[in-house]
């Protein structure tokens, strides 16, 4: 019986090599490929244009890093905690990225995704113009109002009036070549549904990313990877500055010295 074979068409080594992607680590990738472009190689196994590196890029840096939130503020308690342990706080920080944090960009890039191979599915054809993406996105309004269903990426917590990154994406992805039908539905979307639901929402930036890597070709299936990708970057600055600046220790004293007990039996009473 032969032995069993694992096929990869990643990393590979030797005693004196290593290849990547079939090519030489040391000598054809390093110094002349970025990651950026080295993260869409592996992932699509395709070489992707000058242009296609500049949206993905900037589809990382929207996602990098946004101050005192709960990912950060996690990777800087577990440092307080374990200082000998990088890789265990940069861990915590990276598990909190889920449906509340980081997860529009997956979710969005999910349901537009599935809206446009619905169309496909069905016979129709791509809209060429914003009235038809408008009546597409009317459509998908609805029906999402109807179902009582949040549509992912619609609205931000702190960003009322404009998540400035919105607008810098879409034009990246004009300027690029890489604007395709993800974000056409979703611009569709913005522009339709104050008419709908009687409120404006904006466009949230995490949510335009989704649009943007699903445009991109890349994996539905691992958007969420992405936008972690992009985190563990910020979350690396957020050490380095609790190593410079440190807020840990402060914010575990002021939870600390601010918890009040509440008697367990008066909650059971009022139950």
């Amino acid at each position: 019986m032969s032995e069993p074979r694992f096929p990869t068409s990643l990393g590979m080594s030797t005693t004196s090599t290593i290849t990547l992607l079939g090519e030489d680590l040391a000598e054809d990738l390093m110094g002349k490929v970025s990651l950026t472009e080295l993260v869409y190689r592996m992932t699509t196994l395709e070489t992707p244009t000058a242009g296609q590196v500049r949206m993905l890029d900037a589809c990382l840096l929207a996602l990098a890093d946004h101050g005192f939130t709960p990912t950060a503020i996690a990777a800087r308690l577990t440092y307080l905690s374990a200082p000998d342990s990088v890789q265990g706080a940069m861990a915590a920080g990276l598990l909190g990225g889920g449906s509340r944090f980081l997860g529009v960009t997956e979710d969005c890039g999910r349901f537009l995704h599935a809206i446009i191979a619905d169309l496909a599915d069905r016979g129709g054809t791509v809209p060429s113009d914003d009235a038809a993406w408008d009546a597409v996105a009317r459509d998908v309004v609805r029906e999402e109002r109807a179902a009582k269903r949040i549509i992912p990426g619609l609205g931000h917590p702190v960003h009322k009036e404009l998540d400035p990154r919105t607008p810098a994406l879409v034009r990246i992805a004009h300027e690029t070549d890489s604007y395709g039908p993800h974000l056409a539905l979703f611009e569709a979307i913005g522009r339709v549904h104050p008419e709908l639901l009687g409120r404006t929402l904006v466009l949230n930036g995490a949510g335009v990313v989704g649009a943007g890597l699903a445009d991109l070709g890349l994996p539905i299936s691992l958007l969420r990877g992405f936008a972690l990708l992009a985190r563990a970057a910020g979350l690396l600055g957020q050490l380095a500055e609790e190593e410079r600046m440190p807020v840990g220790m402060d914010a575990y004293l002021f939870v600390e010295h601010h918890a009040d007990f509440v008697d367990p039996t008066t909650l059971a009473e009022d139950d």
